[in-house]
């Protein structure tokens, strides 16, 4: 009886983000793509003349700086004009994204980070990584408008 080197195995089937672009993605899957950091609902100031992006540690109201969850995401845009509702064809044009955002790694080609839930199954693991706002952002709520500018982050996030 011959014994195979190299038995049929089952194809293990990829994950959506390795399979989908961002455009080819449901709302469900488009959504499960966000780690849940809260970066991008700091306060940022943009120079005029160079362009550079410098955030704040003040976030949004409606962001739970201890969850890094909007408070009130299905009405954010009523709330918050300005919030921004991210589509696959804005990612590449918006280059104030924090390098670690999920939309942006995948518009670069690049693959989810290790500490992201959807890889580590813990949705705990982007915080253990250091990655969230978790215990570092302020409410605006907090802030005087006239400060938000000492809460400035000294380093690109």
């Amino acid at each position: 009886m011959r014994m195979e080197n190299n038995p049929k195995e089952t194809p293990v089937a990829q994950p959506f983000w390795k399979t989908l672009s961002l455009a080819q993605m449901t709302r469900r899957q488009w959504e499960a793509l966000c780690d849940g950091c809260g970066r991008c609902c700091l306060q940022k100031f943009q120079d005029g003349k160079t362009g550079k992006v410098t955030y704040t540690w003040v976030s949004c109201y409606l962001l739970d700086t201890r969850t890094c969850q909007c408070t009130d995401y299905d009405h954010r845009t009523i709330l918050v004009p300005e919030c921004l509702v991210l589509t696959p064809q804005q990612i590449p044009k918006l280059r104030w994204l924090p390098k670690t955002c999920t939309y942006r790694r995948l518009a670069e080609g690049k693959d989810l980070a290790p500490w992201h839930p959807l890889v580590s199954g813990d949705p705990e693991s982007v915080h253990r990584a250091g990655i969230s706002v978790r215990d570092k952002a302020i409410s605006e709520e907090n802030v005087h408008p006239e400060d938000v500018g000492y809460y400035a982050i000294g380093y690109r996030i």
